[in-house]
């Protein structure tokens, strides 16, 4: 099929038999087309750039057709009209246009650059996948993907724009593929895109990419809720347009002038609501709502005066995103309103500007790269992007990045205060430690505690719309892996996970110092090596950094014996001498641990096991897993307890009890008389009459757990006692 011809006066250079076609039946965008809709708001000589942009990627994907049988190019050329709805600027329409030059065609970043300019090669390569590089898994490679994408999209915010109207085009074409194909792309678009196109206030597009999601995903679902909608929209067609007319009259008669419509939420936000408050279709009451749009935002508190006295509101249900924007920008009044024939209907007022950026988001005043926006308006999401940046440097890999990303784009926001009345916005369910790190990541770092509405809370504590939060820090105070435990925020657990990674290197450290210390003593050597020594040994392992050796050694990745036996002449035997052991105070840091298998406590006997990754593991002789790795002699470390221990440890203890009522308590009772705390329980119920309980507890050593077990034996409700033996 030929397609087209547009009269705009310009030759298409492609010859009749390279000219695109599309599939049977298809609506193809032509070239025409699009340059028509850029005449309107770009000059002649940036349409005239985007016209030879397009010819250049027509040759390039000559021959390319998708799976629905048209030519490739149809679809960069869609991608590119998509944006040209936005108004955007010459060089994002070329680039869209050239989007997939570099990952589908020959066509290196470097002849884009040379014709097209430094900036279109940098958003073409932006959005172009990571195809050339061996990764462990399919998750790694998108993962990195994104990683990628988000990276360049702080950058430049137009690499994500362009990438969203890309993903929103395949969308649109999607029942070309096979279902399961369809159904793979439908979920990572609610899952990563949608999320994304919301978190830059882009309302137009995140709906209508969650509703073709879910229309793939969920079809019967869909089809049943759209049904639903268009009867309840023909029921409900009176009660809206005689509210839209009374407040149109109510309105007018205040002078006030504005523009009053209709509307109903899409299809996958009635789903998603439907879900969250676990109600049926016909329990729904807020599906239609009406939208007030003035010209200032005096006019909106007016209207809404204006409206409050015309119907009743309903209590509770009023938000000022005006006074305190979403963390996307958006702004709007939102009101819920006893409407007509008691229908509640939700209203949004708004002006002009806010409606503009509630509909197109950062689009709607997107930056230069010279830093200067259209607008002049701010962008939240530019602090998004920016916070990305920091998660992605503590990110240990691309994996771990993308969890953050996630968990950063549902953001169900409540809105805290500072001490000194600045607002910081953080996802709903949030902890007092999410709010330090909100504030800095060093604040975050050494907090001890925290108060909210001037009253003393734990760092777990959740905040609440309209808390005052107060940090209060040490600089003694660090991270513990507990911590984990208590965030939501993405910011918060990368910069956790970063302290934590740098602190066990740290104490990886200086255990390696330790340990080659001790093994170069064993082999008659000094424990001070010369410097000549050190680049020696260094050159002889393949290593640059004498700090990078010792974390090696501590982190179990290298043995001290063998790095020690490499300073000996070639004439010496093996060692001369025994290493002592290592005493163990429990306070190592993280590069010696308690192996959960047999827990050994002080008292007890121990032997240490070097582990790949986790530095040495106290392990209990007795224990199953220690006599497993018995067959390798050389990952032992001799080691013993220190008379002066610091810490306390976890044993695990078993009971076989009589069922009877209050026993439980009665048992937790003695082990906190025994100055215990219980770290974890589990209740086996072995028949009507017996039950199996299993403790962990806290104790200082083998005599205070001793001490704990004949209070517990003693008591009558207990047939037998009995530490875990791993």
């Amino acid at each position: 099929m030929s397609t087209k011809t547009a009269t705009t006066g310009r030759k298409n250079p492609l010859s009749e038999e390279q000219q695109p076609t599309t599939a049977e039946g298809s609506d193809a965008l032509l070239i025409n087309d699009l340059l028509e809709v850029l005449k309107l708001y770009l000059d002649s000589e940036e349409v005239d750039a985007v016209y030879q942009a397009y010819v250049f990627g027509a040759e390039a994907h000559e021959g390319q057709k998708r799976h629905s049988g048209e030519a490739y190019i149809f679809h960069p050329l869609s991608v590119a009209a998509i944006l040209s709805e936005m108004r955007l600027d010459s060089r994002s329409i070329i680039a869209a246009l050239l989007h997939d030059v570099i990952e589908d065609t020959p066509t290196a970043k470097e002849e884009i650059q040379s014709r097209f300019g430094k900036d279109v090669a940098l958003l073409v390569d932006g959005v172009s996948k990571i195809d050339q590089i061996e990764f462990e898994s399919k998750e790694h490679a998108e993962a990195e993907n994104f990683r990628k994408m988000l990276l360049a999209m702080a950058k430049d915010i137009r690499v994500i724009l362009i990438k969203l109207a890309d993903r929103l085009h395949n969308m649109r074409t999607l029942d070309a593929l096979k279902i399961e194909k369809r159904k793979r792309i439908a979920a990572q678009t609610l899952d990563i895109y949608a999320p994304i196109a919301n978190r830059l206030g882009m309302r137009t597009w995140t709906q209508e990419l969650e509703d073709l999601s879910f229309r793939n995903l969920y079809p019967k679902r869909y089809s049943a809720i759209s049904k639903e909608l268009e009867n309840r929209r023909g029921n409900h067609r009176a009660v809206i347009e005689k509210t839209i007319t009374k407040i149109r009259e109510e309105l007018a008669e205040a002078g006030i002038e504005c523009s009053v419509e209709g509307r109903e939420k899409n299809i996958y936000s009635v789903y998603r609501k439907m879900r969250s408050r676990r109600v049926p279709m016909s329990e729904m009451r807020d599906i239609f709502a009406i939208r007030i749009i003035v010209r200032s935002v005096d006019d909106c508190y007016r209207v809404l005066g204006v409206i409050h006295n015309t119907y009743k509101p309903v209590p509770g249900k009023f938000k000022d995103y005006i006074a305190i924007p979403k963390a996307n920008g958006y702004q709007s009044l939102h009101t819920l309103l006893f409407g007509t024939f008691g229908q509640s209907i939700e209203v949004q007022i708004r002006t002009t500007e806010m409606h503009r950026t509630a509909e197109t988001g950062v689009a709607s005043h997107w930056r230069y790269k010279t830093g200067e926006s259209k607008s002049g308006a701010p962008v939240p999401a530019h602090h998004w992007l920016m916070d990305l940046l920091d998660t992605q440097e503590q990110a240990g890999n691309p994996a771990e990045f993308l969890e953050h990303l996630k968990i950063d784009l549902y953001p169900d926001e409540v809105y805290v205060f500072t001490p000194h009345g600045d607002i910081k916005k953080l996802p709903k369910g949030s902890s007092a430690l999410d709010f330090a790190y909100a504030v800095h990541s060093d604040i975050g770092n050494h907090c001890i505690g925290a108060k909210v509405n001037n009253l003393p809370v734990p760092l777990h504590q959740t905040v609440a719309n309209g808390d005052h939060v107060e940090i209060l820090t040490a600089r003694s105070a660090i991270p513990t892996p507990l911590w984990l435990n208590y965030v939501v925020t993405a910011k918060a657990r990368a910069a956790i996970r970063d302290y934590l990674k740098h602190q066990q290197q740290e104490d990886a450290g200086k255990l390696g110092k330790q340990l080659l210390e001790r093994a170069l003593k064993s082999v008659g050597l000094k424990t001070r090596l010369r410097t000549d020594q050190k680049i020696e040994l260094l050159k002889h392992i393949g290593l640059e950094d004498w700090n990078e050796l010792l974390t090696d050694i501590g982190m179990g990745r290298r043995l001290p014996m063998v790095v020690a036996r490499q300073l000996l002449p070639e004439s010496t035997g093996s060692e001369t001498g025994r290493s002592e052991p290592l005493p163990i105070r429990g306070v190592e840091g993280m590069s010696v641990s308690y192996a959960r298998c047999c827990r050994p406590i002080p008292g007890d006997a121990i032997v240490g096991l070097f582990s790949r990754g986790r530095g040495i593991v106290i392990h209990r002789p007795i224990c199953p897993n220690a006599k497993e790795q018995s067959k390798r002699p050389d990952a032992w470390i001799g080691v013993e307890w220190s008379d002066d221990i610091k810490n306390t440890f976890e044993a695990d203890i078993r009971l076989e009890v009589i069922n009877r009522r209050g026993v439980f308590a009665a048992l937790a009772a003695v082990i906190a008389e025994e100055n215990s705390n219980i770290n974890h329980v589990l209740v086996t119920a072995r028949d009507d009459r017996n039950s199996a309980i299993r403790f962990t507890i806290e104790v200082n050593d083998r005599k205070h757990l001793a001490a704990i077990i004949r209070r517990l034996r003693a008591r009558r409700s207990v047939i037998r006692v009995s530490r875990s033996r791993g």
